[in-house]
């Protein structure tokens, strides 16, 4: 092959080119799905600590001596 006919070759090869947003548009479904997905993940922990409240109570109760010996100030 010449240089001539490796440059025809490839000038005919970039003229041909698509929709390249529609070539793309997957990316964006999977992304969404995928946010979608960890969304529904984070909202699912969503109050999880007042479900407990009862032990909570119980624990803050039982522990109530080592915050103060603790000497943390904060």
């Amino acid at each position: 092959m010449t240089i001539a006919t490796i440059l025809a070759l490839a000038a005919e090869e970039s003229e041909h080119h698509g929709n390249v947003a529609l070539e793309t548009v997957g990316y964006g479904i999977t992304a969404i799905l995928v946010f979608a997905a960890l969304a529904l993940v984070t909202l699912s922990y969503r109050n999880v600590a007042n479900r407990h409240s009862h032990k909570a109570e119980a624990y803050a109760k039982a522990h109530a001596d080592d915050v103060q010996r603790a000497g943390h100030g904060h």
